[in-house]
């Protein structure tokens, strides 16, 4: 594997934005590029954030749609088709990374496999606290992130310890559960196999749970990446979940159809 791209999704918050930028523009590798995939943020949002990515030390392009909705499958399926890697981190923009967070993906990386990494949530006060001060967060120490687990600032600790892990990050190569796109790695290939994100889950919620219940069914087997590339997640109120309940009971029906593979509507109609 050369070229990572990172699929970075956002709407309408440049701050949180930010942060997430700075973390990536921190990476020690730097064999990647970054592909931002908006779903819509607003005219005078959109100049903000378009306004940080000329920091960027390596290439960057941005994806861009309306806003109708909550889209991010849409978006993310637009952003792939333009993106030039041959390996995919799915992230949120408004996860923070620390500095190993692209080496260690690719040193996780594995044919026919896809990794979920996870996440430390961070409280909605001191949330607050970063947003408005900027705080670099991924240039902290593990003993800042004691102190704040210790404050209950964040809710745990242990998603920033390293451990080698070996075969155990492969024996549930079926379970398809706490796997989401703030934190996700995958084949370029195996996306496009399934293709991409089922754009029929609009709405909030499941549009990833579904693509990770199809790279299973195409014999894609999960390899866990928990000890190993945490994300930061600043908190921030829930999305519009009036589709939920539809959404869901899609996912279900998908479940039980262990021959679904391709998506209905996805990423093939950009290519």
């Amino acid at each position: 594997m050369k070229l990572i791209s990172v699929i970075v999704t956002t709407y309408n918050w440049p701050p949180a934005l930010k942060l997430c930028l700075d973390s990536l523009f921190a990476q020690r590798d730097q064999n990647f590029e970054i592909i931002i995939a908006d779903d819509g943020s607003s005219s005078e949002n959109l100049k903000q954030t378009k306004a940080f990515c000329e920091q960027s030390p390596v290439a960057l392009s941005y994806c861009y749609h309306e806003d109708k909705g909550f889209r991010a499958g849409t978006i993310r399926n637009k952003a792939v088709a333009a993106s030039k890697g041959d390996y995919l981190l799915f992230i949120d923009g408004d996860c923070i990374l620390m500095p190993e967070f692209i080496a260690r993906h690719r040193q996780l990386a594995e044919l026919r496999c896809f990794v979920p990494g996870n996440r430390v949530l961070l409280n909605a006060k001191f949330t607050e606290i970063v947003i408005a001060q900027q705080l670099p967060l991924h240039a902290k120490s593990i003993n800042y992130f004691l102190s704040l687990r210790l404050q209950k600032k964040i809710n745990r600790v242990t998603g920033f310890l390293h451990l080698p892990l070996g075969f155990v990050r492969q024996l549930q190569p079926k379970k398809w559960q706490r796997a989401m796109t703030c934190n996700l790695g995958v084949w370029k290939e195996d996306f496009i196999r399934v293709n991409g994100f089922d754009e029929l889950f609009e709405g909030w919620g499941y549009e990833d749970s579904d693509l990770v219940i199809r790279l299973i069914h195409a014999g894609i087997k999960r390899k866990e990446g928990r000890f190993a590339v945490p994300v930061l997640h600043l908190w921030h109120t829930h999305n519009d979940k009036s589709k939920q309940e539809q959404n869901y009971q899609r996912l279900l029906d998908r479940l039980q159809q262990h021959d679904f593979i391709i998506a209905e509507q996805g990423v093939s109609q950009y290519f």
